[in-house]
């Protein structure tokens, strides 16, 4: 999802539905609502908050062909506006103001895309979207404004309650208030999940002990995430990460603990590691009914074990080997392109997709532009991902079958951009081979082996 980060006038319409109540109003695309009954718009929450009734004022600046003008909106009980807006936030997304040793933008190689550098914090967006905030950056309107909107649940980074610690991690550049707009919040209903990004050595063991101890103390906090920190090769700083089983396992240790505490307290275990921690240190996967309605999903918490079972039941009520095949009909090799990360998962997993009538097999892409400890799928390049096709395709046994390569959609964006800029097409060619994007899911993945069964055999 992208943002703009320039303020603008108002809220310019994207599109307006036909014969909906802005379409009956007369309102068309590329208008901007400059207010909504005297009141500027600077995002879709103010437009929800002041638009809630029957009925709403506008004073429209001007589109092509057409002068500012007023209007009255009116719809019918239960309708909606008929009308999409450009983004959900209006005058520019707030942007950070720490320098936290960590950031991962920060990190990033030159010369990237500028969408990719923005350094969002903007409480709106945590609330609309999920995105984590640091709360550093908040004014007294802002924490009036998040009270009486009841912008809530928040999604909060917080990383450590150790003052000396903090300032470690954050770097801030302003008064560190943080805590305190947090007991604020909590003081006034608002719910919080927390992120606490993990760096060995600085905010583990004894010092996430007290941030732990501090949040269970707090109202509102409905779910603690753990995750290591991401480290590419433009990382300035030295940040100690979790490379080992044995890490790994420490902090598994260090918290169970605290699950068993808070199920036996709240029904719930509250505080949950990345699915990182758990592939690194070897050991099973919590079952799903341990994740609590999988309440951290984006943030890499419980992904992994959603992706297995979902892709158990597809198997499940998948065809019985063979019926996809039909005489005569060629043999259906796929690979699926994959991070360091999760490949394996995958590999393991290949041996169950035979009841789709295919062969299957996992090429691993190393994150050659980022580096590090990056191997997530969702942040291969492009040009990585063509190259390690291009190698796979060249040590391929003289006159073997050609293969299909499914690479996962969330390694572009909404605008079909791999991180480097690429576009699909881009790593066709480069690859030199039948590339396709799949859905990230299982159920999508299970779709499309079944759709190239069916095409190459005629169905």
């Amino acid at each position: 999802m992208t943002y703009p980060t320039e303020a603008t006038a108002g809220a310019r319409i994207s599109a307006v539905e036909p014969h909906g109540a802005a379409a009956r109003c007369g309102l068309r695309a590329g208008e901007t609502i400059a207010t909504a009954d005297g009141q500027s718009v600077r995002d879709v929450i103010d437009w929800m908050w002041i638009a809630d009734s029957d009925s709403v004022r506008l004073v429209l600046e001007p589109a092509a062909g057409r002068d500012a003008r007023e209007v009255t909106l009116r719809r019918s009980l239960g309708e909606g506006w008929g009308l999409t807006f450009d983004g959900v936030v209006f005058d520019g997304v707030r942007q950070c103001d720490n320098a936290c040793a960590f950031c991962f933008v920060a990190q990033l190689p030159p010369g990237m895309r500028p969408s990719l550098r923005v350094r969002d914090d903007d409480f709106r967006l945590s609330f609309l979207a999920g995105n984590f905030i640091t709360l550093t950056n908040l004014s007294d309107a802002d924490m009036d404004r998040i009270v009486e909107q009841r912008l809530s649940p928040l999604y909060v980074s917080l990383h450590a309650v150790d003052p000396d610690v903090r300032r470690a991690l954050l770097c801030p550049t302003i008064d560190d208030e943080a805590l305190a707009r947090f007991d604020e919040l909590a003081a006034a209903g608002i719910e919080t999940h927390v992120q606490v990004v993990l760096v060995r050595g600085l905010n583990d063991g004894p010092v996430l002990e007290r941030t732990l101890g501090w949040l269970a103390r707090r109202e509102g906090v409905l779910s603690v995430g753990l995750v290591p920190v991401g480290v590419t090769r433009y990382q300035r700083r030295r940040l100690s990460t979790f490379a080992s089983a044995g890490d790994a396992r420490a902090v598994l240790d260090q918290i169970a603990p605290w699950r068993t505490r808070m199920f036996d307290e709240r029904g719930e275990h509250w505080v949950h590691a990345a699915d990182e921690f758990h592939l690194l240190a070897g050991g099973e996967l919590p079952a799903a009914a341990d994740y609590d309605g999988f309440p951290q999903f984006e943030n890499g918490i419980g992904m992994v074990r959603a992706f297995i079972d979902e892709l158990a039941e597809e198997v499940a009520g998948g065809p019985e080997a063979g019926q996809t095949s039909r005489p005569g009909g060629r043999a259906v090799n796929v690979v699926l392109v994959s991070g360091e990360f999760f490949a394996p998962v995958l590999g393991r997993l290949t041996s169950s997709l035979d009841v789709f009538g295919v062969t299957v097999r996992v090429l691993c892409v190393a994150n050659a532009l980022l580096g590090g400890n990056v191997g997530v799928a969702g942040l291969l390049a492009g040009t990585d991902i063509a190259s390690a096709i291009a190698r796979d395709r060249a040590a391929l046994p003289r006159g073997s079958a050609p293969a299909t390569y499914l690479v996962p959609d969330l390694a572009t964006n909404d605008e079909g951009l791999f991180m480097d800029d690429l576009r699909l097409q881009d790593v066709v060619e480069q690859a030199g081979a039948d590339v396709r994007l799949v859905s990230s899911d299982a159920a999508g993945l299970a779709a499309a082996l079944v759709s190239l069964t069916s095409h190459t055999t005629g169905g």
